[in-house]
């Protein structure tokens, strides 16, 4: 330490923060942070010093900008991107429309004759890998499930399968309709944007916002996983209210790419989704070609063993809306589109408490889906790779045998759904179906209601306690109805049979 004593200096970073690759697993560096400006250039002095489109830009790259909000929106929800790119977007061939994918949808409008309504609980069984004598890429493996609303109206939510088992080529995907949370639940998505590159694998999460050119490539082959498209709205970190500053998932663990660009001038295929319906355009160049970019409108991920759980200490449930990593507001104040909720290992410690889910009938739509582990309590067909989906009100909750267990069980700390996670797409608006999901995917099954027969009216076998209880208190007896008739006290007198049922007399 005595070489030290006489220094006050100490040392300065030489950059902002980037995260260190994690070898094989994920090989890129990423800039941390949610919602944040952003700069990135992969070659250094490209960045224009001092405004967005300089008359001439350094190599000869060309300015191009990108919005994900209206030109007028309020600064903090003003969104927008600037790129300086080899060749710019306009440079193309053309669009021509593709034929229709049957089993993509976009307009959940009960009046379309491909979507159905369900009062009851439906769950499908893991969805299937494509057959191996088909090569089926991201795009080509989208399959729609169920939704609401349509992009025309620019508000709404699409929930699409991707069922894959090629790499994309010279081909990239542009969501002119909404954008797009990832969720890979079989294989490791390597996800190149123009922003950027990210490796996403099981457990994280990616969001591709609309407009924005990507391809997928698959390191793992086969792979399986979950998408949520949003309409007319984006993802936003939940506020937190009395929790505070920080907790649930902290903008400091969002992730997004560093500049990376590719030379490639061959032939391209760029497939556009506009209001659902697929266009295909050419161009001889790569779209992944910006050297560098600035601006808050970027693609991310997260890794979701980061987010800290909260929960009740002492007794009772919090509401599910804890378990919120993002949200989309709709066009209703205080009511999201979407929220994107996930249930992992934490402790439950609630005393006195019925620790399952209550038995509860909810206002919002209910999509889960699971990357990995095991959730007791629900359907026997909830595996990883499968889904469950509740409408609004239709009332669910654990079967008997878990109500058993909850009731009778001794309460002490105990950790909860280890080496698990689950999510739940939450939604305020009503869904429909697709006809995929409900006759094409060979997956479809209803929850069993034998799952909930043993919920039995235990609490006619204490109509004798219940009784005395009501003498003592000075209040009628069971069956007695005290009514007003002409100004009268009338009590109608009703007796019980021997199977605890009530007849009048």
């Amino acid at each position: 330490m005595s070489k030290f004593k006489n220094l006050d200096y100490g040392a300065t970073a030489a950059s902002s923060f980037n995260t260190t690759p994690r070898g094989s697993d994920d090989p890129y560096q990423y800039q941390v942070g949610f919602g944040n400006r952003f700069a990135s250039e992969a070659i250094p002095g490209v960045l224009p010093d001092d405004r967005n489109m300089p008359q001439k830009n350094k190599y000869d790259l060309y300015t191009e900008g990108m919005t994900g909000s209206s030109f007028v929106a309020p600064r903090a929800d003003n969104l927008n991107a600037w790129l300086y790119r080899i060749r710019p977007s306009v440079a193309h061939q053309g669009f021509s429309k593709l034929p229709e994918n049957p089993d993509l949808e976009s307009n959940f409008l009960p009046l379309n004759l491909k979507v159905h309504v369900s009062p009851t609980q439906l769950a499908w069984h893991p969805f299937d890998f494509p057959s191996e004598d088909q090569a089926v890429d991201f795009v080509d493996g989208m399959k729609t499930v169920a939704g609401n609303g349509d992009p025309t109206l620019h508000e709404g939510i699409a929930v699409h399968m991707y069922l894959a088992n090629t790499s994309m080529g010279r081909k990239a995907f542009c969501n002119a309709d909404g954008d797009m949370l990832i969720l890979p639940e079989r294989g490791k998505l390597n996800i190149q944007t123009e922003f950027g590159r990210m490796m996403v694998r099981p457990g994280e999460l990616a969001v591709i916002q609309r407009g924005m050119k990507f391809k997928v490539q698959l390191p793992d082959g086969p792979s399986r996983g979950y998408i949520q498209e949003i309409f007319g709205s984006h993802y936003t970190l939940p506020e937190l209210g009395p929790l505070g500053g920080h907790g649930l998932a902290n903008p400091r663990d969002f992730e997004s790419p560093l500049a990376s660009f590719d030379l490639d001038q061959n032939h391209w295929d760029i497939i556009y989704k506009v209001c659902g319906e697929l266009h295909s355009c050419s161009q001889e160049h790569t779209p992944f070609d910006v050297v560098a970019w600035h601006g808050n409108y970027v693609p991310y991920k997260y890794d979701m063993s980061k987010f800290t759980f909260v929960g009740s200490i002492s007794k009772d449930h919090i509401d599910p809306s804890i378990f919120c990593v993002l949200t989309a507001k709709s066009k209703a104040a205080g009511v999201p589109l979407a929220d994107f909720l996930i249930f992992s290992g934490r402790w439950d410690v609630g005393d006195g408490t019925f620790r399952p889910p209550y038995y509860h009938r909810n206002s919002s739509t209910e999509f889960m889906g699971m990357i990995y582990g095991e959730y007791g309590g629900r359907s026997d067909g909830f595996k990883p790779g499968g889904a469950s989906f509740e409408t609004g009100f239709c009332p669910h909750g654990v079967s008997y045998e878990e109500f058993k267990k909850a009731t009778e069980g001794e309460l002490r700390p105990t950790r909860v759904h280890e080496n698990t996670l689950v999510f739940m797409f939450e939604s305020s608006m009503m869904w429909t179906i697709t006809d995929w999901a409900m006759k094409r995917s060979g997956k479809l099954h209803e929850h069993e209601p034998k799952m909930w027969d043993n919920l039995k009216g235990q609490f006619m076998n204490y109509l004798e306690e219940v009784e005395e209880d009501l003498r003592k208190a000075g209040l009628p007896g069971l069956g007695r109805n005290q009514r007003v008739d002409d100004g009268q006290d009338v009590l109608e007198q009703v007796s019980m049979n021997g199977n605890g049922h009530l007849n009048g007399h």
